[in-house]
This record gives structure tokens, C-alpha cells and sequence, in this order.
């Protein structure tokens, strides 16, 4: 918290990262921002490595997978250079990124208002430092929230449980049998949506 607070008084950052939806819970319609997809991020990259994920690498609180961690552009070419990455196509990326959500993983990018995005990672509460940082520290005006919070339909929802499981961020529970839903809490990573049976809930 304090490296991350000195380069934010200095000017060197305005945030630690920003949190992107997972694709499958983004309906593919005309108000999409295309910025805020992954699948939009990575296919516009004209390089794409693939990388262990440090957090889990250095911390070891999960079973999840390593190599998890996209790395673009001109940044994924020195990783590849120095033996830190290894250069994967579009399609591997895509497979890298759904199979993240199916490990409930969080994408969170390297985030700085107007620059390019240099790194995907796909982070687990237990190890990454930026999800720490919001879920032990309420320090959440670190982490730029994505542009959706997802919205579920109360007529719809069986309340089997699925999406409170999946809510990293306690924005879900499941008490007595029923869903309990605090949408101030949601910082719209998807999660909840791909795992309802019967689509009760959407990024809007």
C-alpha cells in the first residue's frame, strides 16, 4: 500500500489495475464498449505472450493455474527476450482466458488512463496482491472498478447458489437457502453471470 501510495502522490500512477469482465458475460450487443472486452484487448495486440502468474507463483495459497498471465505488445516481447514468457497465438490466448473463468478468475489489467494495456492477468483472492489489497484493506479506490455491475432478475433466479460461490468480492451470499445480492459491493467482473442455470443474471 505504500509503493502504491507514493507513485499515486507522485504522479506515476492513478490506479493499481482495472477490473474487465470475463467475455462469456458480455452479450454481444452494440453498447458493449469494445474496450472492456478481453477478447477485443488481446485481439488488437500485435504480440501475445503467455506468463506464470507471480502472485501465485510467490504465495502458493492455491491449487489454480500459473500460467495464466498475458503479457502484450512491445512488453510481452521483452518478457519472451528474457526467458520470462513464452509467445502463444490468439487462439491460445482465448482457451488461456475462458479457462481462467472456469477457475473463477478475476481479470485484472495493468491500468492507466490513456496508455494501452500491457498485461491481462486472471487473479485468485488468496494470492494476488491487488485483490488483497480491496478484500483485507478496503482499499478499493486502488482498483478501477470495469465499466458494468451485474444485475439480477429476482423472477428468474432459483436461488441454487451458483453466482455466491463464484462473487469474489462478497458482493453475493447465500443464507438460508436464498440469494442475497448487495450490488454496491460489485465491481463487475462477471463471474456470477456464466455459472446461472437459468440466466438470471446480467452485466449491464
Amino acid at each position: 500500500m505504500d509503493k502504491y501510495d507514493g507513485w499515486i502522490t507522485d504522479g506515476r500512477i492513478s490506479f493499481s489495475s482495472k477490473i474487465i469482465p470475463v467475455n462469456e458475460s458480455l452479450s454481444a450487443q452494440q453498447w458493449v464498449l469494445p474496450t472492456a472486452k478481453v477478447e477485443k484487448i488481446v485481439g488488437d495486440a500485435s504480440f501475445i505472450a503467455l506468463a506464470k502468474c507471480i502472485c501465485r507463483s510467490h504465495y502458493h495459497k492455491c491449487d489454480r493455474p500459473l500460467e495464466v498471465c498475458l503479457v502484450l505488445n512491445k512488453a510481452g516481447e521483452q518478457f519472451v527476450g528474457k526467458g520470462k514468457a513464452r509467445q502463444i497465438s490468439l487462439p491460445e490466448a482465448i482457451d488461456v482466458l475462458r479457462k481462467a473463468n472456469e477457475e473463477g478468475l478475476v481479470h485484472l489489467s495493468l491500468y492507466q488512463p490513456d496508455h494501452e494495456i500491457i498485461a491481462l492477468c486472471s487473479c485468485c483472492s488468496c494470492c494476488c496482491h491487488d485483490l488483497q489489497l480491496i478484500l483485507k484493506h478496503n482499499r478499493s479506490d486502488l482498483v478501477m472498478r470495469s465499466e458494468y455491475v451485474s444485475v439480477t432478475d429476482p423472477d428468474l433466479c432459483i436461488h441454487c447458489g451458483n453466482c455466491a460461490s463464484r462473487c469474489v468480492f462478497g458482493a453475493r451470499t447465500f443464507e438460508n437457502n436464498q440469494m442475497q445480492y448487495n450490488q454496491k459491493a460489485c465491481l463487475g467482473c462477471g463471474l456470477c453471470v456464466t455459472p446461472c442455470p437459468v440466466q438470471a443474471t446480467a452485466m449491464k
